[in-house]
């Protein structure tokens, strides 16, 4: 079998209600996801493998600019390579519709993460602070130029 991402479909949500009830303080709803299905403003992924849903990603576009609203997979499917190729997928868009940046936050205890990001080429450009509650935690900004500038 091999990893498959494609667009998030209805009979994603209810696996990527649970992830995201498992991943985020404050996740996201499987109606709040199933919102994001019509939204010609953003860009949900599901990475897949024989049938079964690894993870999601999702982000959020306007004038060029693309912000990473959320990238988690399940535990079990950890370190297989499924976050990047959700990455991967995602800026692969945002370069098809001419973006500028695509931006992030990410809380600075999350290294894996920290770590993914900044080995495609996301860079730190500041810091929120208090940003993230249960716990209490400020966000790193990070973004990745997506215009060959930087």
């Amino acid at each position: 079998m091999s990893l498959e991402v494609r667009p998030m479909e209805k009979g994603d949500l209810e696996a990527l209600a649970a992830l995201e009830a498992l991943c985020f303080s404050e996740p996201w709803s499987q109606e709040s996801l199933g919102e994001e299905l019509s939204n010609p403003n953003a860009c949900f992924l599901t990475a897949a493998e024989g049938g079964e849903v690894l993870g999601y990603g999702g982000m959020h576009f306007a004038c060029g600019e693309f912000y990473l609203d959320n990238l988690a997979v399940f535990p079990q499917h950890r370190h297989k390579g499924a976050a990047r190729a959700i990455l991967l997928a995602l800026r692969d868009f945002a370069l098809a519709q001419k973006g500028s940046f695509l931006t992030l936050e990410v809380r600075p205890s999350n290294a894996a993460a920290i770590a993914l990001y900044t080995g495609l080429g996301f860079r730190e450009t500041g810091r929120r602070k208090n940003f993230y509650t249960r716990p209490a935690e400020d966000a790193l900004l990070l973004q990745l130029d997506l215009t060959g500038e930087a």
